[in-house]
Formats: C-alpha cells, sequence, structure tokens
C-alpha cells in the first residue's frame, strides 16, 4: 500500500510538473509574439525611426518603415490600410489633406519641428537676388504658404490685407524684385536649383537630397508660431487609442531619442514634443 501511496505521488508531482511546465510554455510563447506595424515615411532618411526599432522589437513590436517618395502618398496609403500609421507632416498639412479628401486621419503624437531653408547654387547669400530671378517653393498649399512667408520675412514680398493663414502667389500684394516665384512639387525642389537663382525647400526633402545647411542663405526661425509646423505621428481615428501605436509614440518621445536629434541633425531637425516656445 505505501509502494501504490508513493508511486500516486510520483506520478502527481510529475503531471504537476507538466502543468507548471505547460504554463511557463505558454507564457514564453505570449512574450515572443511580435506585433508589425507599417510607418510610412517620405524618404530614405530614416535614422531616427531605426534608432528605437531596437526597443519596440524588446516591446513586442516590429516596426517596418515604409519609404515614399512624395508628401502626395503616405495619408492615402493611410486611409487604404496600405500603412497603419504614418510621420512626415505637420497639422497644417493633415488639416488641409483631411478636407480636401474627406477623410479624418487623426494625429496622435508629435515628433520633430523641420524649418524650411533656402538654398542656391548660384548665389552665397540672399542679398544677391536680384530683379526677375526665378525662386522655387513646394506646391502643397501649407509648405507654399510657409515659403512665402519666410520670404515675406526676408523683405522680398508682402501680402494684401486680409491674407489667412495660408497665403498662395495670388495673395502676394508688393514682389520688390519682382521674383519669378516657379511653384513645384517638393521632392522636385532640390532638382529644380540647376534651373533657379534660389528654392525654398523643406527639410526632410533637402536631407535626403543631400544639401549641406551650413550653406543656406536662410534657415526658418522657429518661434510659438511655429507650432502648426510641428511634424507628427498620424493614425487612423478608430485608432487613436490603440495600445500597440501609443507605445511606438512613447518610444518616440523619449530623452534618448532627443539626444540623437540633436546628435544627427542639429539646428536642421529639433525635437519638439515638449518645446518651450
Amino acid at each position: 500500500m505505501k509502494k501504490v501511496l508513493k508511486t500516486l505521488a510520483l506520478v502527481g508531482v510529475f503531471s504537476l510538473g507538466l502543468v507548471l511546465a505547460a504554463c511557463g510554455s505558454n507564457k514564453s510563447a505570449d512574450t515572443t509574439k511580435t506585433t508589425t506595424v507599417k510607418i510610412g515615411v517620405v524618404g530614405s532618411d530614416n535614422r531616427v525611426w531605426k534608432h528605437i526599432q531596437p526597443k519596440l522589437k524588446k516591446e513586442g513590436i516590429n516596426l517596418k518603415i515604409v519609404e515614399f517618395s512624395d508628401y502626395s502618398q503616405p495619408n492615402s496609403a493611410l486611409a487604404d490600410g496600405d500603412v497603419d500609421l504614418n510621420a512626415f507632416q505637420h497639422q497644417f498639412f493633415l488639416d488641409d489633406w483631411n478636407k480636401k479628401h474627406n477623410q479624418n486621419l487623426t494625429t496622435i503624437g508629435k515628433t520633430i519641428i523641420a524649418p524650411m531653408a533656402i538654398f542656391s547654387k548660384k548665389i552665397t547669400k540672399l542679398s544677391q537676388l536680384k530683379k526677375g530671378d526665378s525662386v522655387s517653393i513646394p506646391n502643397d498649399a501649407t509648405n507654399e504658404a510657409r515659403a512665402l512667408e519666410l520670404l515675406k520675412t526676408n523683405g522680398f514680398i508682402t501680402f494684401k490685407k486680409g491674407t489667412g493663414n495660408l497665403p498662395t502667389p495670388n495673395d502676394i500684394k508688393t514682389n520688390k524684385l519682382d521674383l519669378d516665384i516657379k511653384v513645384l512639387d517638393a521632392a522636385q525642389l532640390p532638382s529644380s536649383l540647376q534651373d533657379v537663382t534660389a528654392s525654398v525647400i523643406n527639410s526632410g526633402v533637402a536631407l535626403n537630397a543631400k544639401l549641406d545647411f551650413n550653406k543656406a542663405l536662410d534657415i526658418e526661425k522657429v518661434t510659438k508660431a511655429s507650432i502648426p509646423w510641428i511634424n507628427i505621428i498620424v493614425a487612423k481615428k478608430k485608432d487613436v487609442n490603440n495600445k500597440t501605436y501609443k507605445k511606438i509614440v512613447k518610444a518616440f518621445q523619449t530623452n534618448d531619442t532627443k539626444k540623437y536629434i540633436k546628435k544627427i541633425y542639429g539646428k536642421t531637425e529639433l525635437p519638439a514634443w515638449d518645446y518651450k516656445f
């Protein structure tokens, strides 16, 4: 009888061991499970996102970076479900795009602010611009307005009374040098430098084209008025509280990321999620 009880006890312990092992096995499987999230960006300079990929990997998130060649694509890709998030635009651009396309893509986090700059391969300072010279600017409504504001700040143009937040070339009242303002797709601006005297170019496009910001004729000043130009991470409205996406925002908005941005970009891209104006 004692032998039987001993045998049953051993079987019980062995069975319990199997149960615990099974539980441990399930727990291990859970921790190794990964979720793939596709994030749409513009251009190939994705050093910051690649910097946080390993952190997200530890949290079970496989962040896949999907590159687009111009600003017209990532929002459509997000709306169509080809990507889960995107990070390439500022709030003004998103608001304008949503209005034009009857969509409700939504901001879930701030990233950086990237000042626009004026570049040239023909002159070395803005005072060398002369009557009739040509200047190219982006053709999307928000960055077009931003480029015109930079020309206004430098005293080349003024706007008509009552001009709103998004001026167009039609809102120009005075153009003291009769500059020929050419409106082009943002991605074409670097190549346009061969044909124009100067060009007002978005930071991301300029970096992707390997333009030297130290040789820029002028760089946009960051002030409180720059808040609408802060870049954002965007999701579909239904995903605004998605826990995985919130982890991605949190992984971006760290002091480590801030130091990395400053290290590789200097003054051309500035961490802006907690910017104090």
